[in-house]
């Protein structure tokens, strides 16, 4: 019971950590009740169902920002007349590169038997305080766990964290749909806009700003922009419609930069290419007549991306793909814009070195008499992002412009006529579509005894011998080359070190998005052998090398995977040699 009680402290202080806000709908923005009338520029095919809302909720590992369970969807209301939706994809999910797919099965929901608070506010009657003290609830936790097939107690120890996702159920174009803010964006986004447009003030206003972060969490960032207007796609995916839940103090981590997005400082490795991107929004349309160019300034170099068009109330990612210096150092970086606005003009890149840290000889007489075999970590894991680019083209659309001239004729009973010397004008406008692009990193490791090691038999081998190690990895993006790189740093831990302390930076050799690493060539070795040395004291059993994969660049920020593999340690090198009298004869 006690620790039922300190689980339910610790999620009420932990959600109130959180800012979720609600906003009205803009004035003369349309009728959000259903039935008729409009929003924004919508008729009565595009409504909101008034208070049909719901949340979409999935465990999440703290650990490694892993999806470890199924989506479900919560909603108080019967659903069944739902036909438009993309099935149950959490917002991690596309943030890792997963695509929006449209399905034609059944809309599957669970219909609390504790009704939920009202998550969507169109009149900002919403409780925010019962929101929070609803999902920490034990009973309702319980209930999640139930339809998520997970044990109560495993959910609650601290290990898994609950991310939560409002969804909004509207008709668009005579439809039924069920969607997420992430999944309205992304909509929006293969739309060219015509959901904005027709439904601006429930999804791209009420929708995601009915929950974000107030500290970053799970490669989230923090949101502190405007919570009365509507948002553009490109922030909606980035940064809201999302609350997180967590059960134990601490977790919270600002890694949603990386040199990318809103991020105002930046860590790279040297000799290294990176991608440093920022957001440009146009309050005003930007479009080719007149396009945007962006300027990056870096290290005394110019890099202009131009050419850039963005739709009135939109926002793109403009990056540029660099080169970073062999030595460590402090790279100040600013950033320029013709037009609209940016969400940075300047941040600060810290070029650090991984080398330096290899692990010493190692002697005979080594002991560790206290050694226990510790546990594995796990650095942040992206494996996909994805990102976009608008594009536009003229619609013509002509119309003849009257100019009616008076013709004097002295032959005419009315002295002359009319004529009209008018001429067809193109009052077109410029049609925008964005392209979206994902990338995925995926990655193998193997981890095996040295070819010298004579007496190995598989995975098997003695301690104080050699281990060779093998990282490979793919980039597997339809993007064009600038816009992403291969991995390109590998670093493996020990367990000897507790995984910490040294460190081997491996040898990296590139092809295109992909590319391998090993051991470098290691000092202490009799052949000049790239492995490393297990240590003759180690127990028998598994020994375990933890790699971690990174500098996989895409605008989107940085790509990178938790690896390990291991050998078997039976005996030692000792027990391969045989001290007797020598044979004669």
């Amino acid at each position: 019971m006690l620790k039922r009680i300190i689980s339910f402290l610790l999620c009420i202080s932990i959600l109130f950590s959180l800012s979720y806000q609600f906003v009205f709908a803009d004035p003369g923005d349309g009728n959000m009740e259903g039935g008729g009338g409009g929003m924004g520029s919508g008729t009565g095919s595009n409504f909101w169902h008034e208070g049909e809302d719901g949340t979409r909720v999935t465990v999440i590992k703290a650990s490694d920002k892993s999806v470890v369970s199924n989506s479900i969807d919560l909603t108080n209301y019967s659903e069944t007349d739902v036909k438009g939706h993309f099935g149950k994809k959490s917002k991690i999910a596309y943030k890792n590169g997963a695509t929006l797919t449209g399905t034609a099965s059944t809309y599957k929901y669970s219909k609390p038997d504790s009704p939920m608070p009202r998550i969507i506010s169109n009149g900002g009657n919403a409780n925010i305080t019962a929101i929070k003290h609803y999902f920490c609830s034990e009973l309702i936790l319980r209930k999640i766990a139930g339809l998520i097939g997970a044990d109560y107690e495993k959910l609650i120890n601290g290990n898994y964290k609950l991310l939560i996702e409002p969804i909004a159920y509207f008709t668009f174009n005579g439809q039924k749909y069920a969607m997420t803010a992430t999944e309205a964006a992304l909509y929006d986004q293969k739309l060219s806009g015509k959901l904005r447009s027709k439904m601006v003030s429930l999804t791209h206003q009420n929708l995601p700003l009915s929950l974000f972060l107030e500290a970053s969490d799970l490669g989230f960032p923090a949101y502190s922009g405007s919570a009365s207007k509507p948002q553009s796609d490109s922030n909606i995916i980035s940064s809201l419609g999302l609350g997180i839940v967590k059960f134990k103090p601490g977790g919270e981590d600002d890694d949603g930069g990386d040199g990318g997005g809103s991020s105002t400082s930046a860590e790279y490795r040297v000799d290294t290419d990176v991608i440093t991107s920022v957001t440009l929004s146009a309050d005003n349309e930007i479009n080719p007549d007149s396009p945007a160019k962006v300027t990056f300034s870096i290290m005394g170099g110019t890099y202009t991306v131009t050419n850039i068009v963005i739709p009135e109330g939109e926002s793109q990612l403009v990056w540029v793909k660099w080169h970073t210096p062999s030595s460590p150092q402090s790279v100040h970086i600013s950033v320029s814009a013709s037009k609209g606005s940016l969400n940075t003009s300047s941040f600060t890149a810290n070029i650090v070195s991984l080398d330096g840290k290899d692990p010493p000889d190692p002697q005979a007489n080594d002991r560790n008499d206290s050694f226990s075999i510790p546990s594995l970590p796990t650095n942040t894991q992206q494996t996909g992002n994805s990102w976009g680019v608008w594009s536009a083209e003229w619609y013509p659309v002509w119309v003849w412009h009257e100019d009616w001239d008076w013709i004097e004729d002295s032959g005419s009973p009315t002295g002359g006529h009319w004529k009209d010397n008018g001429e067809w004008v193109d009052e077109g406008y410029w049609n925008y579509s964005f392209t979206n692009y994902q990338a995925v990193l995926s990655a193998k490791i193997s981890l095996l005894p040295d070819d010298k090691v004579w007496s190995a038999k598989g995975k098997l081998m003695p301690s104080a011998y050699g281990v060779k190690i093998s990282v490979t990895s793919d980039m597997t993006s339809p993007a064009p080359s600038s816009h992403i790189t291969g991995a390109q740093t590998a670093v493996s831990y020990f367990p000897e070190f507790q995984y910490k302390t040294y460190w081997r930076h491996l040898a990296y050799s590139a092809g295109g998005e992909s590319s391998s690493f090993q051991f470098k060539n290691n000092i202490y070795s009799t052949y000049n052998r790239p492995v490393h040395f297990t240590p003759l004291w180690f127990p028998d059993g598994k020994y375990t090398v933890y790699a971690y994969l990174e500098d996989a660049w895409t605008p989107a920020g940085m790509l990178s995977i938790n690896l390990n593999d291991y050998v078997t340690i039976k005996g030692s090198v000792y027990d391969n040699w045989h001290i007797g009298p020598k044979l004669v004869d």
